[in-house]
């Protein structure tokens, strides 16, 4: 069976890729490093990580995830950037990718520029949960106490420029409230602060903002979406007190510029016929995940437009990090 499929997407990249032939005919024929911008055990190492099994049990060689952590994911996308644009190395992209680009001042890259889009993977929401400790059970409740208490709510992030960040930098630019940011290391890290009220409140990734809700230790008000997430349809959409609030992550993957076409094609190929496989889809639906295959020119489009809509939060928020 995995021979009949590295066959049948090999043949698809001899159709579309007759310009780079002899550059897809035998790949992959060795390991291919996939470089991720966070530490193991969050939710994007791990959708890494399902992914990547998939591709090594399909594609015949070891898709081998490495991580580099740092500099809210730049580390890693500069050492994809300057490694040969052979298909042998990879990186993990997602809305840090996107925010970096007008968030730090001195990136030794342009992400646009510099990279080449291959598969989108997923989407997945974040969660906004606040400290029991705070008398409010719906977001509306927390607009009204935020205006009331200008400057006295904290909001905990996993970091500078991470989607958790700027979720909460939106909603500030979108409600006009007026709320201090306490950056983690992770926010595992954050939310014993949360949970002791030392900070307020997070707008977490789903994975760890659900679990700590569904404990009891935080209360959940809200998603990130423009909709109810399937998975917690109970939880209501911000958007419904927030017209427009939105702040959907996306995964997917990307190789440094000019990887050759038919290697990207294969890949795309390979990464559509994984989010056709049921076991797989029930894997990213464990930790939130909604599956997203789109072709790379679609791919490139949604990290351009992403770019575009964070840019504009940095500049109101007046963030940077040099």
């Amino acid at each position: 069976m995995i021979a009949l499929i590295r066959a049948a997407l090999l043949g698809f990249v001899c159709v579309l890729a007759s310009a780079a032939p002899s550059a897809a005919a035998d790949y992959p024929n060795r390991p291919v490093r996939w470089l991720i911008g966070f530490a193991a055990g969050g939710p994007v190492d791990i959708v890494a990580r399902i992914m990547a099994q998939w591709l090594s049990d399909h594609l015949g060689q070891q898709f081998v995830v490495e991580n580099r952590a740092g500099s809210g994911g730049n580390i890693a996308a500069a050492a994809a950037i300057n490694s040969p644009a052979d298909g042998y190395t990879l990186l993990f992209v997602g809305p840090n990718n996107a925010i970096s680009t007008s968030l730090y001042r001195k990136l030794p890259f342009d992400f646009l520029r510099d990279t080449t889009p291959v598969a989108s993977i997923m989407q997945l929401t974040n969660m906004l949960v606040v400290t029991n400790a705070l008398p409010v059970k719906t977001v509306q409740e927390l607009i009204d106490y935020c205006k009331a208490n200008p400057g006295k709510l904290a909001y905990a992030s996993s970091g500078n420029g991470t989607s958790v960040h700027m979720s909460a930098e939106l909603f500030k630019a979108m409600t006009k409230c007026d709320m201090q940011h306490v950056p983690y290391r992770g926010s595992a890290l954050a939310f014993p602060d949360i949970i002791s009220n030392k900070v307020q409140l997070i707008f977490d990734n789903l994975p760890s903002a659900l679990e700590q809700s569904r404990g009891g230790s935080v209360r959940a008000l809200g998603v990130t979406s423009p909709q109810r997430w399937p998975g917690v349809p109970d939880v209501p959409a911000i958007a419904e007190t927030v017209p427009g609030f939105e702040a959907v992550g996306f995964y997917g993957i990307s190789a440094p510029k000019g990887t050759p076409p038919g290697i990207v094609d294969l890949l795309n190929k390979a990464v559509g016929e994984a989010l056709k496989d049921p076991k797989l889809v029930a894997r990213l639906s464990e930790v939130g995940g909604i599956p997203k295959p789109m072709t790379p020119a679609e791919f490139g489009k949604l990290v351009s437009d992403e770019t575009d809509k964070w840019r504009k939060v940095v500049e109101f928020a007046g963030v940077s990090v040099d």
